[in-house]
């Protein structure tokens, strides 16, 4: 028999050397090789796990030596997107009291950018930060928009800290994971954007949990306490707060369904007037001096179901249709309390060659949910400045219409993209004795670029 302690020594060469030319599949190649060395009786568990062990130090020590980081470091990503849009508005030709008509039509040119890094730990640590472009607000940042237009004699743009946040993954298995999150984060709830914007990234906490029962049902519980205003002389701060379940079921290779409950709650709606927080959209019920006047606690159900064909005309992948039906309610108010949308996708873009096409109708009530939460490109033409607001083009809440998209990527890491709003208010804004249209078009050419 060869000596043991000669065949730890060699051992320990080898795993070494492993380290040494391949530190990337570090997981892959040290503990499948001490799995064989134990499966063949070279070694004894006592022995195999002192080289785990042993190996684990060696190979943070040479990670740490590669990559000069920390020997706590086991990994750093970079990533970051760029997108260039041009942006056209169609707005209603109004006619006056007097019989005075006027056009209000814009062109503009906009960039987005957006560049971060994750750092892994281990014992399943991650810390990540994402700054982006943005236009500057007397409170900051538009929390709803990375977009920065073009003009001002090409001055020079702002960028602003998106993402900062830590995260410890608590469970990770085949059959569970857990999560919890601190810090400036992407958001944990699953939601379209009659909910959140999808530049909305939350401060404060959130708890995630999903349990996979097998290879067809999958369980997921979101939870969150986010800040909203925070109020240096006085205790009653704002938050959202936040609970969701889902059920997603991959019924076979072709069929998927999604199926999601949420609660939601905004507290102390009095510290969040339009002078109090960034003011970008409009639609909920103010005073005159800009406060909301009512709560908003909305319940959110949303449904998905996607089917998948082997082939499709001009489509070189699995051709994807997907269907969404998702509906809100805000029972703390009697009425435009509500929203809905309806839609459908082909196909998918995002790699070479693949193209999407979608449409969606959404109609959502002045007050089904606070106006600073939700899309930003969706809104109507206020002839009259609403309370809080002003008047002219204004996306948020109060506004109905429809969204369609077109979307082709003619390489991995580029995709074009064409998108029309055509929207009017649910309560229109007009100016006394005019005759006045709230309806409004928005155009949308995108080229984006991620890395």
């Amino acid at each position: 028999m060869i000596n043991n302690h000669f065949t730890k020594w060699f051992c320990r060469g080898l795993l070494a050397g492993c380290l040494l030319t391949a530190t990337g599949v570090w997981g892959q190649s040290a503990d499948a090789l001490i799995d064989k060395l134990l499966e063949k009786g070279i070694l004894t568990k006592q022995e195999a796990e002192q080289l785990r062990e042993e190996a684990d130090k060696d190979f943070r020590r040479a990670y740490s030596v590669k990559s000069g980081l920390p020997e706590w470091v086991t990994s750093l990503h970079f990533h970051g997107d760029v997108r260039v849009r041009y942006e056209g508005f169609q707005m209603p030709n109004n006619q006056s009291a007097a019989g005075a008509t006027t056009a209000l039509d814009r062109h503009r040119f906009r960039y987005r950018l957006r560049f971060g890094a994750v750092a892994g730990f281990w014992d399943n640590l991650q810390a990540g930060f994402r700054l982006t472009s943005g236009e500057a607000g007397a409170t900051g940042g538009d929390p709803i928009s990375g977009n920065s237009t073009f003009g001002n004699n090409a001055s020079k743009k702002y960028v602003y800290i998106d993402l900062a946040y830590g995260k410890w993954t608590a469970v990770n298995n085949p059959q569970w994971t857990v999560s919890v999150t601190g810090g400036k984060m992407e958001n944990p709830f699953v939601t379209s954007d009659m909910v959140f914007d999808k530049d909305y990234t939350p401060e404060g906490a959130a708890l995630q949990l999903q349990r996979r029962f097998n290879d067809v049902h999958t369980l997921a519980l979101n939870g969150g306490g986010f800040v909203l205003n925070e109020l240096g002389g006085a205790s009653h701060d704002s938050y959202l707060v936040g609970v969701q379940t889902r059920w997603e079921a991959q019924w076979s290779l072709h069929f998927q369904t999604s199926l999601g409950v949420s609660w939601f709650g905004v507290s102390d709606v009095q510290n969040l007037a339009s002078g109090q927080v960034f003011n970008s959209n409009r639609g909920n019920t103010r005073t005159a001096a800009g406060a909301l006047v009512h709560h908003y606690n909305p319940v959110y159900v949303d449904f998905a179901a996607t089917y998948t064909l082997e082939k499709f005309w001009r489509y070189p992948n699995p051709f994807p249709i997907r269907v969404e039906l998702d509906y809100l309610h805000n029972p703390a108010v009697q009425d435009e309390n509500y929203g809905w949308s309806a839609g459908f996708t082909l196909g998918k873009a995002g790699k070479r060659g693949l193209w999407e096409l979608s449409y969606r109708y959404k109609h959502l009530g002045a007050d089904a949910f606070f106006e600073e939460l939700v899309d930003s490109d969706f809104g109507g033409f206020y002839g009259v400045a609403p309370a809080g607001g002003a008047a002219g083009y204004g996306p948020g809440t109060n506004v109905r219409g429809h969204i369609v998209r077109l979307q082709y990527s003619p390489f991995d890491s580029t995709t074009i993209a064409v998108s029309y709003f055509l929207c009017d208010l649910i309560n229109s804004y007009a100016a006394p004795g005019a005759r006045a249209s709230s309806e409004a078009g928005r155009l949308q050419v995108d080229v984006s670029w991620k890395f």
